[in-house]
């Protein structure tokens, strides 16, 4: 006799053990690959690192081609089965590049022309627009409009008014070109700075500032003790923004503080680099132990070390300028 075959009901294939470990499977293997509202997938993970990885690989090329080529030596340049690694690491190379941009005494007045005006653009700028967030006037929006449109506006427009006036104060190649502007909030991209502390301090809870005046305090020390305080990553913002902006500005500062018809003893890093060649001529003329002919590798090795101490002061504060962008909202270009 033929035995017959029941099937289970439906019910009871679905609550079989081997079911649901399939089941379970497949929903792991699903999580892993798609991901999950808690975790992200493996390909979505992938496609994340990937074009990160693509961003940065662009970004960093320059810096790791410059770094590659200025420890190389001329034979390593003309030997075109050397791309990435130097046969041999010539220092040789920065010392010649150093001592042709004066590169100590630049540095000094780098750190100089960019650090005072920064430091007067924080106390300018942040009384500006602590002003602005906390005081309503007539007027107010006028002021904040103006603000913006002298940021929209170009600086070759007003370039020319710009150097009569420092003219007449008899101000030009000297360092106050930069320092007054900025001690009056209208120093090298302030607009920016001043909405920068004004957006910030608009988020200061009015009820801690209404306190202190219930307690005494004037409109300075609630300033000085309530707003400021707090204000620690907007003043990280913008003092590595401007100190950035100043240190890189090439044109405004060979126009005002290093001098075009008659050039003063101020000098930048990045003016040095400008004029790289004709510094190395000169400097190859009066070498005692004598100096290589100028290539690609020593101009390498000069602008690294040009830009050598951003890239130091960044990696020093990348946690606290990360930081400082987040609780602020802003970018930089």
């Amino acid at each position: 006799m033929q035995k017959s075959i029941t099937v289970p009901p439906f019910a009871e294939m679905e609550n079989h053990p081997d079911v649901k470990t399939r089941r379970l499977s497949r929903d792991r293997i699903r999580k892993f690959f798609m991901g999950s509202r808690e975790k992200n997938g493996l390909i979505k993970l992938v496609m994340i690192y990937g074009l990160l990885i693509c961003i940065g690989f662009i970004y960093l090329y320059p810096i790791l081609y410059m770094i590659s080529a200025s420890f190389m030596t001329l034979d390593d340049l003309l030997d075109s089965s050397i791309q990435w690694i130097p046969s041999s690491l010539n220092f040789a190379n920065y010392r010649q590049a150093g001592l042709s941009m004066d590169y100590w005494n630049s540095l000094l007045q780098s750190l100089m022309i960019a650090g005072l005006p920064t430091l007067c653009n924080l106390v300018s700028c942040a009384l500006t627009g602590y002003g602005l967030a906390r005081y309503k006037f007539r007027g107010r929006g006028v002021v904040i409009g103006l603000i913006i449109l002298t940021f929209v506006l170009p600086s070759q427009i007003t370039m020319i008014p710009t150097y009569s006036m420092y003219a007449r104060l008899k101000i030009l190649n000297k360092v106050w070109a930069f320092i007054i502007p900025a001690l009056v909030a209208q120093g090298l991209n302030a607009p920016i700075f001043i909405m920068i502390f004004w957006q910030f301090f608009r988020t200061v809870p009015q009820a801690l500032v209404e306190a202190s005046k219930i307690d005494g305090a004037g409109h300075l020390k609630s300033f000085f003790s309530i707003a400021l305080p707090s204000a620690a990553p907007a003043f990280i913002t913008v003092a590595l923004f401007s100190f950035v902006w100043y240190w890189n500005e090439f044109y405004l500062t060979q126009l005002f503080v290093h001098g075009v018809l008659v050039e003063s003893n101020l000098t930048t890093l990045i003016i040095q680099v400008q004029k790289f060649g004709t510094n190395y001529s000169a400097y190859a003329q009066t070498a005692k132990s004598g100096a290589t002919n100028l290539n690609e590798s020593i101009r390498m090795a000069g602008t690294l070390i040009a830009v050598l101490p951003l890239l130091i002061l960044y990696f020093v504060l990348q946690r606290h300028f990360v930081e400082s962008i987040d609780r602020t909202g802003i970018t930089g270009e």
